[in-house]
């Protein structure tokens, strides 16, 4: 950022610290009235006088920090309801594929018992010790 942007002509071209010593009608769009009434309600008179104030301090914190907050326990709470609801519609456990030709589903597909067969875990450890015949060694 170009810091004559915010500054008043006469302080173009001033260094950071000298523009902290400038009296507060240095930033653009503080006049002389301005600057007075910030000065009688602070008690400050420099840019650095207050940008050292707890109060800005404060505002600044809360502003930068607002976009980092996480989800209010409210929203926590809805989120977790609609993740259940979601999951209680669409199981995990039983994942469907889509097809753009499918509009409805004809036949249910065979139940499984999820407390004993977890997405159908027996079977596929079946045909895994199927696969994994032991290969005699040629010596």
């Amino acid at each position: 950022m170009n810091i004559d942007t915010i500054v008043n002509e006469q302080f173009h071209g001033k260094t950071f610290r000298e523009l902290a010593d400038a009296p507060l009608s240095a930033l653009r769009g503080i006049g002389e009235q301005q600057a007075a009434a910030l000065g009688t309600a602070f008690g400050v008179k420099t840019i650095g006088e207050f940008a050292d104030l707890d109060l800005i301090r404060y505002v600044v914190a809360i502003a930068a920090l607002s976009g980092c907050e996480g989800l209010s326990s409210k929203e926590k709470a809805e989120e977790t309801l609609l993740d259940d609801a979601v999951e209680m519609t669409f199981p995990a456990s039983d994942p469907i594929s889509v097809d753009a030709g499918i509009t409805r589903i004809e036949v249910a597909p065979d139940m499984v018992d999820a407390g004993h067969d977890h997405q159908h875990a027996q079977s596929i450890e079946e045909k895994s010790r199927i696969r994994e015949c032991p290969v005699e060694e040629k010596r």
